[in-house]
């Protein structure tokens, strides 16, 4: 049976369970680690946790739950991270501090830790390494998903996979995601947080699906070192490879979402400035809508490129829709020659794409998001009910 992602790397084990609402997924691996958190000023228990140990650079597992974020739960909270981990240390045998843990659900409420506890208990005896049990432990984590994300990639030489979450309250600065990678190359700390860092600024930190950052962003990196030293260069494209195509599939199941929506800037004078009008674009409503509506209402994507607080002419940009045989102009050097019949017929389908040279510079980023549909409006306005 192969593994689409971390159950394909050496060293990992893993499995979950769902009941209803309320999941945990659990995943051994022992080896150098590093994680990156919300920018949320809120931050969940979790976080606040994981902030601190991750600095030991150093886990043998990870523990999540699904259905409560244990956020805004105060001192109580934060004790109750910190036994979830106790619980999967006993479970397997381990050292708590060395448990990595996250949460995802409503915020506000407490968890449920006999329940926590006995998941885990069913759980642990059946960690394995193969699809099943992967499949499983991404299932787990998922709240408003639709489907669960999984990616790999594979070299010559070594393995980089993840598993992750991720729907609604997703913003730049990371989304609500729980985002857990492995790798069986051997990386020492200093380089796996310096290559999950800007991994994350071009994939996690590029998406938006309503602007609204969470409270319980995180991602977390494994290196088992199974596979040996490998290239450091070959190993950053791996991951970002590797975050990126969960990135696209988060954005793709946005809350509601009928479409994924793709745009790329170039012609920037900066690699942060493409990327800053990218996400301004992305998130704009107006865009969505107008995607849903499979409206080429184009100009809706000059106006937010304009507000994004980068420097340009805006007479000297151009602009295409679509990909591949169905890319059409829009504007080029500032002259307008839409073909808006062109236009409608690249907005259909699953994946919209947009491409906006800016005639600035000569670095490029892309974002991705997804429409903006009534059934958002239905999954968040009874979230909770």
């Amino acid at each position: 049976m192969t593994c689409r992602s971390i159950c394909a790397v050496e060293g990992v084990t893993a499995h979950g369970i769902k009941e209803g609402k309320f999941g945990l997924t659990l995943i051994r691996a022992s080896g150098t680690a590093a994680g990156v958190f919300t920018g949320n000023l809120v931050r969940a228990a979790p976080i606040e946790l994981m902030r601190d140990r991750i600095k030991k650079g150093r886990l043998e597992a990870v523990i999540a739950n699904s259905g409560c974020a244990n956020a805004y739960t105060g001192r109580r909270g934060y004790a109750d991270a910190e036994a979830m981990t106790g619980i999967a240390g006993e479970a397997l045998g381990i050292e708590p501090g060395f448990v990595g843990v996250a949460s995802t659900g409503v915020i506000g409420r407490y968890l449920d830790l006999p329940l926590i506890r006995r998941q885990c208990r069913e759980v642990a005896p059946v960690l394995s390494h193969n699809e099943d049990a992967e499949a499983a432990a991404a299932r787990a984590i998922m709240t408003t998903d639709t489907f669960p994300k999984h990616a790999l990639v594979q070299t010559g030489t070594f393995a980089v996979g993840g598993i992750t979450k991720g729907s609604g309250m997703i913003a730049p600065n990371m989304g609500t995601m729980l985002a857990f990678l492995y790798t069986d190359a051997a990386m020492n700390q200093k380089q796996l947080f310096q290559a999950l860092r800007q991994a994350t600024r071009r994939s996690f930190n590029r998406i938006v699906v309503d602007g609204d950052m969470s409270t319980n962003d995180i991602a977390l990196c494994t290196a088992t070192g199974e596979a040996g030293k490998v290239k450091y260069r070959e190993f950053c494209t791996a991951l970002e490879g590797c975050c990126q195509s969960l990135a696209q599939q988060i954005a793709a199941d946005g809350e509601g979402a009928t479409k994924l929506v793709e745009v790329t800037v170039r012609g920037a004078q900066t690699e942060e400035a493409a990327a800053t009008v990218a996400r301004t674009v992305i998130g704009s409503p107006l865009v969505k809508t107008a995607v849903y509506g499979e409206d080429p209402n184009w100009g809706r994507i000059v106006a937010a490129a304009g507000r994004a607080g980068v420097a340009f002419d805006p007479n000297a940009v151009s602009l295409w829709i679509g990909e591949g045989t169905a890319r059409a102009p829009l504007v080029k050097n500032g002259e307008i020659i839409a073909d808006l019949t062109k236009a409608k017929a690249a907005m259909h389908g699953k994946k919209v794409v947009f491409e906006l040279d800016l005639a600035s510079g000569t670095e490029e980023a892309t974002a991705w998001g997804c429409d903006l549909t009534e059934k958002y409006v239905e999954i968040n306005g009874r979230y909770t009910t």
